[in-house]
């Protein structure tokens, strides 16, 4: 049956009642626990996300969202799943995951791309935060949430909790308040239109949507020389779509006084050579501590700052060779503030 836009509205304010389940799939990975699709309307479409259980009880759940050239296998990671696969180290810890596929890729809604902005991720996010505590298909209520982003879902993320402060926590990955514009501006210029990229050929995908030109992702996302070309290869294949107009309102996040209101505890983990997080000569990035002294700054004291250091990573730390370095640390503070 259609959503009607009043649904579509009332769903925004509701969300529990504008859930709709699809077909759960097994997960081989934990016999005990599982995974089931599930959707969340919300004006522009739809979200879809996968919830996924761990083998135990829990009351904590993590919303993983990817960044703008990601959907989400970037936590869900096919290939050698024991070592790049998020999703499935913090079900192993205990935490049940929720991925979502921001607006504008994967299996959500595809709006006009000069319609979608930052801060309508932000607000799906929240519908999503929301659901969560209500009660989604196949799981009690949700007591602890914590959101996790990568690059422009990290400042999305930040965007929900200072508009609603309804998380416990938030995990900001590939994001920092040092930016390298040489960098930044190198990386944009490897844009193009995603219509003209094999990838999405066919896919009736308009032109305002753009994706990285074929064999720039290791040089923008990558410490090169150091990633995996499997890994690399894929991420190629499976590479998404964004539109400019989510970055103006997205990039207020990380400027002075946004990230001064989070008032829940934050981990941020960037690469040693990220090119779009570390500053210029990846200077914010040398060690935990100086990304620390660097960061701590923008926030208040509830946010209890934590930061670490992913050795030869670029921007897309899950894909990183020492990337379980990274999972355990946020393991560890999940512990911190979800047990």
């Amino acid at each position: 049956m259609p959503i009607s836009v009043r649904t579509l509205a009332a769903c925004a304010a509701t969300t529990l009642l504008c859930l709709t389940p699809v077909v759960a799939h097994a997960d081989p990975d934990r016999p005990s626990g599982g995974c089931q699709a599930v959707t969340f309307p919300v004006p522009q479409g739809t979200i879809a996300g996968t919830l996924c259980l761990p083998d135990r009880p829990t009351d904590t759940v993590m919303v993983l969202m990817s960044g703008s050239n990601y959907n989400a296998t970037y936590w869900d990671w096919s290939y050698q799943p024991e070592i790049y696969n998020f999703r499935r180290a913090m079900n192993a810890a205990g935490y049940a995951t929720l991925t979502a596929d921001r607006l504008g890729n994967g299996a959500s809604t595809r709006p006009f791309s000069l319609t979608l902005t930052a801060q309508d991720t932000a607000d799906a996010l929240h519908v999503i935060v929301q659901a969560a505590r209500a009660g989604l298909p196949g799981a009690q209520p949700f007591t602890k949430v914590v959101t996790a982003g990568h690059s422009l879902s990290s400042s999305t993320s930040i965007m929900e909790d200072i508009a609603h402060h309804d998380v416990d926590g938030v995990l900001l990955t590939g994001y920092s308040h040092a930016l390298s514009v040489p960098d930044v501006l190198g990386v944009i210029a490897s844009y193009y239109p995603a219509a003209d990229d094999p990838v999405f050929a066919g896919r009736g995908v308009d032109p305002g949507y753009l994706t990285t030109r074929p064999g720039t992702r290791e040089a923008d996302f990558f410490d090169p020389g150091h990633a995996d070309p499997n890994v690399v290869a894929l991420d190629e294949a499976t590479k998404e779509t964004f539109s400019l107009t989510e970055y103006p309102d997205g990039l207020l996040a990380t400027l002075p006084g946004e990230s001064s209101l989070v008032d829940v505890p934050v981990m941020i983990v960037d690469g040693d050579h990220d090119r779009l997080s570390c500053g210029a000569g990846f200077s914010a990035c040398a060690d935990a501590g100086t990304l620390y002294a660097t960061e701590a700054p923008y926030f208040a004291p509830a946010a209890r700052l934590r930061t670490f250091i992913v050795p030869n990573s670029g921007h897309s730390i899950n894909l990183a060779r020492d990337t379980k370095a990274y999972q355990a640390q946020v393991i560890d503070w999940m512990r911190s503030i979800a047990n």
